[in-house]
């Protein structure tokens, strides 16, 4: 039980003016004596101010970031508005190689109203992929998505995924699904992965669903020549291929904001977005590397130099709190 400073101050003025030895006046008011004589070592050392409960958490967090820092954190959310704050706190710290947590970012966001609600439902598949893959180019996934243009009618993009990185490997906008395109977007994919120049043990394999173009014979030629393994998932099991279908929710969440009214217009978007996508926007599935990062085998060094500054920036936090309570 908590007692305000006045009901102390008064068990004192009792304690003090009582016949009785102290630890039968105590018993018979119901305070434990070692209680008792802690109220009065502070009242006798500060007085009845003394006496008011003290907080139980710290004056001053070690680990607090400085507010110059926070106030750089809120600058850069404000600046790119579309970050999420896991993509936030990773940029902060390679721009100015001071860590921060997603956790710090969210609350300080959270704290001055700049956390928005989701605007887009989240496709769920499944957890992890039973035969995960351990290099780049050891299996692509391809697929087509539907975009419009208004006048002109429905477009097909074509694309190969890289399953290891997320890495838009090729992709090209069709105006039908046949074979032909699916060829066509494998051979881009296979000239800029350098797989037709290099000497290479295994061709990467294929993995698709079974839409007419990917059963047909003309693909299965080109494959076999080729020297590609294709695997198909199972009808009516999208998740099969989780990541080629995640990544067309994520290009349909940013391109389909507007109109196209020209098929320049939108291969156009398409190619920005694939730019931005592969070299700028950090996957949480790839600790917060850009798929061109896995793919080109930067990663493991970009994850080291991070930890490096997560180590400076907490000795710079202790450092600070040390000055401060000196």
């Amino acid at each position: 039980m908590r007692y305000p400073a006045a009901e102390k101050l008064e068990i004192i003025r009792l304690v003090e003016q009582s016949h009785l030895p102290v630890r039968r006046t105590l018993r018979h008011l119901g305070i434990p004596p070692s209680t008792f004589y802690r109220w009065y070592e502070r009242y006798q050392d500060g007085g009845p101010e003394a006496l008011e409960d003290r907080p139980s958490r710290p004056g001053r967090v070690w680990n607090r970031i400085p507010e110059a820092q926070r106030g750089r954190i809120l600058d850069l959310a404000l600046a790119e508005p579309e970050l999420s704050p896991r993509e936030l706190a990773v940029r902060f710290t390679e721009q100015e190689r001071y860590f921060v947590s997603e956790a710090s970012v969210y609350r300080l966001l959270k704290a001055h109203d700049l956390i928005t609600s989701p605007a887009f439902v989240v496709v769920k598949a499944a957890d992890e992929f039973h035969t995960k893959t351990t290099a780049p180019n050891q299996l692509w996934q391809t697929d087509f998505t539907y975009l419009k243009v208004t006048g002109w009618g429905w477009f097909y993009l074509s694309t190969v995924l890289d399953d290891f990185s997320r890495y838009v490997i090729a992709w090209k906008l069709c105006t039908s699904m046949a074979a032909s395109d699916v060829t066509d977007t494998l051979e881009l994919a296979l000239a800029a992965s350098g797989c037709t120049q290099a000497r290479v043990r295994h061709r990467p394999r294929l993995l698709s669903d079974n839409g007419p173009s990917y059963i047909a014979d003309e693909l299965a030629k080109w494959l076999g020549a080729n020297g590609m393994e294709h695997i198909r998932g199972a009808p009516c099991h999208p998740q099969t291929q989780g990541k080629i279908e995640r990544w067309h929710q994520t290009l349909k969440n940013r391109i389909l904001l507007e109109n196209y009214y020209l098929p320049g217009n939108l291969e156009a978007q398409v190619a920005d977005f694939v730019e931005h996508y592969n070299r700028r926007r950090y996957h949480e599935s790839l600790n917060n590397l850009t798929p061109a990062d896995v793919y080109f085998g930067r990663g493991q060094a970009i994850l080291l130099e991070r930890e490096r500054i997560k180590r400076q920036t907490i000795q710079q936090r202790r450092l600070l709190h040390h000055s401060q309570a000196a």
